[in-house]
């Protein structure tokens, strides 16, 4: 589960920090937008063994100009990890109300679903605000701001026939009135999963979902590459299943968080803090199901 810690890593440092691009440089933001190669129809993500089938709605950038955007033109730290990223044809990156979608891939192994039709997503809930309430403190005891899970935007949906997962979650930073949606996209494939987040303001909730929806069904994996493909004999599986999934999900991708004034803050013991905890409350979530199961629970 190393990827799913380290994902855990970048929810537990984030702070609040001057915006990415200062309103006096429009000309070297246009510049930028400009030099974007905006792909469409059917795109390869060849790392990922996957493809996008986009629609007129949606537009494609490649590993290269999507570290453009995230990291020049939004202020986010290098990241080696991203793959690409979708854009709305409308609104487009220049415009008020725009919104992209980080795609990364994670070479985890075949994670099995066998746990989906089991998890209560209101459990699940509760034990993600404990970590991130046990993470905060340690975080403010720090100096640095806190980051609370408000509840679901969207209650988590697997679909067992796609083999495809979402579901949002409404974050608050900082105690601010303005919350922050992270819309998470998960894309079962024979030896990992395709991941697509989208970070926004919860103003833009209906925009987002609509065009997360949309997106649902443009994206897949290729033939050899995908969740049926599995052969149990050869194949490595992951060593967690569809919830371990969502209750990482506070530390999927936020690149985008930037361009509302976040970055990630200095890394440090704090990190490591905040890790524990997460894991922690993540840890106590399916040792309760196992005594629950088991009659057992104290």
């Amino acid at each position: 589960m190393k990827n799913t810690v380290r994902g855990l890593l970048a929810a537990c440092t984030l702070a609040l920090a001057v915006p990415a691009f200062a309103q006096d440089v429009p000309d070297q933001a246009r510049q930028l937008i400009d030099s974007l190669h905006l792909r469409s129809g059917e795109v390869e993500v060849a790392e990922a063994g996957a493809h996008f089938n986009l629609g007129p709605q949606f537009r494609y950038l490649d590993k290269a100009d999507t570290r453009k955007v995230l990291e020049q033109l939004w202020g986010n730290p290098e990241d080696d990890s991203v793959l690409g990223m979708v854009v709305p044809t409308h609104p487009s990156l220049e415009e008020t109300g725009s919104w992209a979608v980080v795609v990364t891939y994670e070479a985890e192994g075949y994670v099995s679903d066998a746990d989906a039709a089991k998890i209560d997503y209101d459990d699940l809930l509760k034990t993600m605000k404990e970590g991130t309430q046990e993470a905060n403190a340690a975080r403010e005891k720090a100096g640095y701001g806190r980051v609370d899970l408000v509840g679901w935007a969207v209650p988590p949906r697997y679909d067992a026939g796609s083999k495809k997962l979402y579901w949002a979650k409404e974050l608050a930073f900082n105690g601010e009135s303005s919350h922050t949606l992270n819309y998470d996209i998960r894309v079962l494939g024979r030896n990992g999963y395709l991941s697509l987040n989208a970070v926004s303001g919860m103003d833009e909730l209906p925009l987002v979902q609509a065009g997360m929806q949309q997106l649902l069904p443009m994206t897949d994996f290729n033939a050899g590459a995908r969740y049926a493909d599995h052969n149990p004999s050869t194949d490595k599986v992951a060593a967690y299943g569809v919830a371990a999934l969502i209750g990482g999900g506070l530390a999927a991708k936020t690149g985008l968080l930037a361009k509302f004034g976040l970055i990630l803050a200095k890394l440090g013991k704090l990190l490591f803090v905040g890790v524990i905890a997460l894991v922690a409350g993540i840890r106590k979530f399916f040792t309760s199901r196992r005594e629950r199961a088991s009659g057992t629970v104290r």
